[in-house]
């Protein structure tokens, strides 16, 4: 079988009735609930997903092609149905499964979230995903940082740095809550794809760096993508929300 990756990458807004819950609040005190937040940022366990979303590649002839891409979302399906899908996907592919920021923040929110829920999810440990050192779970903010706190930069920051597209303007995760209030769920999907596209361009870059692509693998990988884009009608602000959306099989000349 060819080797697989798996890209992902979680959106989130604060779970106001578990803040209200763990304090005792009134299930509808959501002015108490933020008072309790507060302004910082929330622990992980506080942090409802509402899209998950993934890029799927294959390496074939020494470069990677990208099989899937997909930003679902609370819109089409509950919170847990999403981990549930997501796992399901995991445990069937077996990927190596690459993040930015993934140990930090998007695996243990999955867990996390998991049990809130109370839901079965093995595809979460189909492979050492959770181990830090393990490259089954490659987080690209982790390694280039050289597993140091100081040495970390935002995903935007280092794509900026390399002369690739960052994130699109006048957003970031923090502005998530407030699209998701005013239901448009469709931006939050889009700006998800986004940071799948920009991780999966980081990651083609750390292979070639360390030697795992070789100039040309780069190149065609690199190449693959932006044929996929092309052929799926796929842009760094457009989403597709069904996950997997599987390539069209391009036609060949007789």
């Amino acid at each position: 079988m060819p080797e697989t990756v798996l890209v992902f990458d979680l959106e989130t807004v604060p779970d106001l009735a578990a803040v209200a819950r763990v304090h005792g609040l009134d299930p509808d005190d959501t002015d108490g609930a933020r008072a309790k937040l507060g302004g910082g940022f929330p622990k992980l366990i506080y942090h409802a997903i509402v899209c998950i979303g993934a890029l799927i590649a294959e390496r074939m002839d020494e470069a990677w092609q990208v099989r899937a891409l997909g930003a679902p979302h609370i819109g089409e399906r509950s919170e847990a149905q999403l981990i549930i899908d997501f796992a399901a996907r995991l445990d069937q592919l077996r990927p190596q499964l690459v993040s930015f920021n993934g140990h930090g923040f998007d695996l243990p929110v999955i867990r996390y979230r998991s049990l809130v829920h109370g839901i079965a999810a093995p595809g979460l440990t189909a492979r050492p995903y959770y181990r830090r050192y393990d490259e089954a779970g490659l987080d690209l903010c982790d390694v280039l940082a050289n597993h140091d706190a100081r040495g970390r930069i935002g995903l935007d920051a280092l794509c900026r740095a390399m002369g690739l597209q960052g994130k699109p303007e006048g957003l970031d995760g923090g502005g998530v809550a407030e699209l998701v209030a005013q239901g448009r769920l469709q931006d939050v999907a889009a700006y998800c794809q986004a940071d799948l596209i920009a991780t999966y361009r980081i990651f083609l870059a750390y292979e070639h760096l360390r030697g795992k692509l070789s100039p040309v693998g780069y190149n065609r990988s690199i190449a693959d993508l932006d044929a996929f884009r092309a052929r799926t009608g796929a842009t760094d602000r457009d989403a597709i929300t069904a996950f997997p959306v599987e390539a069209p099989t391009p036609s060949h000349a007789a």
